[in-house]
């Protein structure tokens, strides 16, 4: 376990305190161990509003890292080299800042859907959380102007959730390996729950600052059936020479 002390805004503690409720409600306390992938077959479920339900605890299968480069303009693609020539030095996680959008950890989230609101929650990371407001408001650039996770808002397209988010910073990295992006990103996931152990988001990047085209790619998620979110802290010590 890793342990890090974390200065944390009174707005962060409301949303935290939420979280608690939420995630004690999601899976049964006899549940909570190890954390095994589902090996159940059967379809995806549905909501009380008939939506498929995305509800539940999820880890990425395979590597958390995007699956090739976008197509970067030159000052991206120098910025990204000299990212990799440095052995990583400024990753923001390691400051114990949040992943943004795009990046991943290869510990487990919690999807926590209703009718207007679905909250995605991390394990890792500094236990970020994410908000996509599915009851057909704009963009709030006052609400979350340039932050790490930008401000999403969702819509359903049958089966499909559709989760469009703007308002970041530059200061994220887009995984691992130190792919930059620029405050111009623009991020479209569609996720899709095509039978009950698996989750499917697809990702659309644009950043006409960073990149010359769109860049897409696909990741699979697999349900964890015994546990739920484990506690987690985020302590810059332990990457100190790393």
């Amino acid at each position: 376990m890793r342990v890090r002390p974390i200065k944390v805004a009174n707005a962060f503690v409301a949303i935290a305190a939420v979280a608690v409720v939420l995630l004690s409600a999601g899976v049964p306390a006899s549940s909570q161990t190890s954390g095994k992938p589902g090996k159940k077959d059967g379809p995806a479920p549905r909501a009380l509003d008939g939506k498929v339900d995305l509800t539940g605890v999820w880890i990425v299968s395979g590597s958390p890292n995007l699956p090739s480069d976008p197509a970067f303009l030159p000052e991206a693609r120098k910025l990204y080299n000299e990212r990799k020539a440095s052995g990583g030095k400024g990753d923001p996680e390691k400051a114990c800042l949040p992943n943004g959008v795009v990046r991943i950890e290869p510990l487990p989230y919690k999807i926590v859907q209703t009718p207007k609101l679905v909250v995605l929650l991390s394990e890792g990371n500094v236990h970020s959380y994410r908000r996509f407001f599915l009851d057909g408001r704009p963009h709030d650039t006052e609400l979350e102007p340039n932050t790490w996770n930008g401000n999403s808002i969702g819509h359903w397209e049958g089966d499909t959730l559709v989760v469009d988010t703007t308002n970041f910073n530059d200061k994220t990295w887009l995984d691992g390996t130190g792919k930059p992006h620029s405050e111009a990103l623009h991020v479209v996931e569609r996720y899709r729950r095509p039978d009950l152990d698996h989750l499917e988001i697809a990702y659309t990047l644009e950043d006409p600052m960073a990149f010359s085209k769109p860049y897409a790619f696909t990741r699979t998620f697999t349900r964890v059936t015994d546990r739920d979110l484990k506690e987690y802290f985020c302590a810059m010590d332990n990457f100190v020479g790393k």
